[in-house]
């Protein structure tokens, strides 16, 4: 679905059903150098099981027009702007890695538009070391196999959801390069880890929440690793679930992440 938001083209994937803003609406929004397609069971699943679904491409990646926003508060204020172009008035914010930033920051700045907060992949703060940092401006394509390897702990998948044996690295890495030409001129992988790293507010973020927050975090995962959820999971007195898998736990636990969101989300 398209959606004009602030003069500019948006898309969303609505789980393979047409969109009813009248439904109890879950709005997924994808980390660095993703789009929508990180979500496509999980948003397929609620979309047939009762919900209105929102599977975004934020600005500047995928099917939205760019130019990309500059700073996780910038996406925070463009994501009720989206849902009022949609026709909803509330709605669960579920958000994976950069996505699980701009999701809290919206749940703070907008709470009377938030009912459940749940973030996947998360750390507060996000901090990006300085050598991957420097990579990605650098050798971009070098970083994105950098951080494929970071983020699974095995490197096929398990009979599900994509299919047994599909090659989890290289899906990955032929979606971040993708999405890294999509922006000619633009080292897009660079802004994006600049966004994740420079956040600062989101301790600040939970402390203005109303509604009910979960964390759902990968044991094995090396790019936010449980323990760096510590902090944000005290500031939300958030339900931690754990699923066994590495940073890219959608495509590499999809039954468990699916599971935990039906928790989550119930």
């Amino acid at each position: 679905m398209e959606l004009t938001v602030d003069g500019r083209t948006a898309y969303a994937y609505t789980g393979g059903k047409s969109f009813d803003a009248a439904l109890p609406c879950v709005v997924f929004i994808h980390g660095a150098l993703n789009d929508h397609s990180v979500w496509t069971l999980l948003a397929r699943w609620f979309a047939h099981h009762g919900h209105a679904v929102l599977a975004l491409d934020l600005p500047g990646h995928g099917r939205s027009d760019g130019p990309p926003l500059a700073d996780v508060e910038a996406l925070a204020d463009w994501l009720p702007a989206l849902l009022d172009a949609a026709g909803v008035r509330k709605a669960a914010l579920v958000g994976h890695s950069m996505g699980s930033l701009i999701a809290l920051e919206a749940a703070a700045r907008a709470p009377q538009r938030v009912e459940r907060l749940v973030m996947l992949g998360t750390a507060v703060p996000m901090k990006v070391s300085d050598a991957l940092m420097q990579t990605s401006l650098t050798q971009p394509l070098k970083a994105i196999d950098m951080v494929n390897a970071f983020s699974h702990a095995g490197t096929a998948s398990k009979p599900s959801y994509p299919g047994p044996g599909s090659w989890l690295h290289g899906a990955d890495r032929a979606l971040m390069r993708r999405i890294q030409s999509g922006q000619p001129g633009l080292n897009l992988f660079h802004h994006d880890f600049g966004v994740c790293d420079r956040y600062a507010g989101g301790l600040a973020a939970a402390g203005k929440l109303r509604c009910p927050a979960s964390v759902v975090i990968g044991s094995r995962d090396q790019m936010t690793s449980p323990k760096q959820t510590t902090a944000i999971v005290d500031a939300l007195n958030a339900r931690v679930l754990s699923v066994d898998a590495g940073h890219s736990m959608m495509s590499e636990a999809p039954d468990a992440v699916l599971a935990a969101l039906r928790s989550a989300l119930a």
